[in-house]
């Protein structure tokens, strides 16, 4: 849930091809890529959720071991606001506190942002960001970054549910998920001038992303949160090439004498050595 996006599509593919039963949830998207596989397949099952219709998300739930669960606009939402923010933080707020009322859940995997990480006053101190960091509130409602807030007080939301609740939960803050509909009007990329000086504008590949939320679920001993990304943008051909793929009709940009090679300053070193892991067949039950 949300399975309607390229991440959930995505994780759809690879939950069925290892064997599971499969609660594909969507709210706000088609399901036309889902029916495809539907009609091959009896391991998958279509829902119709609402996150503000608590029944509906108890009746996707129902039977299930595990919730992998994103929300996510679509990427050429403009108006991605403070209404938007109190949205996400509600729908996170009630999947959770279903996923406590669900017996048979096993765990969440809560896909997060680095939006959630990285905006704070004192960014520039030159220690590099990991999991533990978290972006500040004032600071994000001070220059607008909406998707940093929203992402941040939905991801804080749903720990404190979790932890209160008893329910084990697992986040996953993504970079940038970059594809064919990426584009400028993605709210993740408020801000990005100031990421790329930072060292702190990261993307990542979706089928990485979706690999990263199976292994964590599959991995009893994942805790806590993961930053995940696989590509830094440091360099000034680097910031070139995403802003040609961000726009692809726009004239191809030359290397600005104002950009300069960043230090990357963001570190995921627990997902990869996780994945490392899980690869090797070596995770273990915590």
């Amino acid at each position: 849930m949300d399975a309607s996006g390229r991440l959930g599509v995505s994780l759809v593919e690879r939950l069925l091809q290892r064997g599971y039963i499969v609660h594909a949830a969507t709210c706000s998207g088609e399901l036309l890529a889902l029916k495809g596989l539907s009609q091959d397949n009896k391991q998958l099952k279509l829902f119709r959720t609402d996150p503000f219709d608590y029944q509906s998300i108890v009746d996707a739930m129902k039977g299930c071991a595990g919730l992998f669960y994103t929300f996510e606009p679509p990427q050429d939402q403009s108006n991605y606001d403070e209404f938007m923010v109190e949205v996400e933080v509600r729908a996170a707020h009630n999947v959770l506190e279903a996923c406590a009322q669900t017996e048979t859940i096993e765990r969440v995997v809560f896909t997060s942002s680095v939006t959630a990480v990285v905006w704070k006053e004192n960014r520039k101190l030159g220690v590099d960001f990991d999991e533990r960091d978290w972006s500040e509130p004032n600071f994000c409602r001070k220059f607008k970054l909406w998707h940093g807030l929203a992402k941040t007080l939905a991801e804080k939301t749903a720990w404190a549910l979790a932890m209160d609740r008893g329910v084990d939960m697992v986040s996953v803050n993504s970079g940038l998920v970059v594809g064919p509909d990426t584009s400028l009007a993605s709210p993740y990329l408020k801000g990005a001038p100031e990421m790329y000086e930072d060292g702190i504008l990261v993307t990542v590949d979706v089928n990485l992303l979706a690999d990263a939320h199976l292994a964590i679920f599959e991995t009893p001993s994942a805790y806590g949160r993961y930053l995940c990304f696989n590509r830094a943008v440091c360099r000034p051909d680097d910031a070139v090439k995403l802003a040609q793929m961000l726009s692809p009709t726009s004239p191809c940009p030359s290397p600005s004498d104002e950009l300069r090679v960043i230090q990357q300053r963001i570190q995921n070193k627990k997902l990869n050595k996780l994945m490392a892991e899980f690869a090797a067949g070596r995770h273990v039950d915590g």
